[in-house]
């Protein structure tokens, strides 16, 4: 009895097979547009810490990923390496030579690029207020009615 209940579907609960193909079309659509945004956003990440790792330069502070605190003293370019300074405020101190990839956190900032390709806005002048001088020309031409009022009261 529940075999034929079940063979026997009535015709208007069947399932259109376009809606699925569009439903599996929406997913598949919203996973690439996820894919997408995550690589633009890990490469605009890579770019700024790349950025930042460059601007590193000697009274810089920095944190390896191996946790060790201290200032940088001098960086070699070609090497891509880094002398660090570490110690305590007593004077005992000793100089480590790291690779700037095991940077963690620093806090030098880059230094904002220039924007060469958008134009300086040109400055220009303030128009012209009119002359006091004019104003008190049409006062005296014209003599309002707190004037005409002294002039009764006098």
């Amino acid at each position: 009895m529940l075999e034929q209940l079940l063979e026997s579907t009535p015709p208007e609960t069947k399932e259109n097979p376009w809606l699925t193909y569009v439903i599996f079309g929406v997913i598949i659509l919203a996973i690439i547009a996820l894919l997408v945004w995550s690589f633009l956003s890990n490469k605009k990440r890579k770019k700024e810490f790349e950025n930042t790792i460059s601007a590193i330069k000697p009274g810089s502070k920095v944190k390896t990923i191996g946790g060790i605190i201290g200032e940088v003293v001098e960086v070699n370019e070609e090497e891509g390496t880094f002398v660090l300074k570490t110690g305590d405020e007593f004077g005992n101190c000793s100089f480590m030579k790291f690779d700037k990839q095991a940077i963690y956190q620093t806090d030098a900032k880059p230094e904002p690029a220039p924007e060469a390709s958008a134009p300086q806005p040109e400055e220009v002048a303030a128009p012209a207020e009119p002359f006091e001088e004019g104003e008190n020309a049409q006062k005296d031409a014209a003599p309002s009615e707190e004037d005409a009022a002294e002039k009764e009261d006098k």
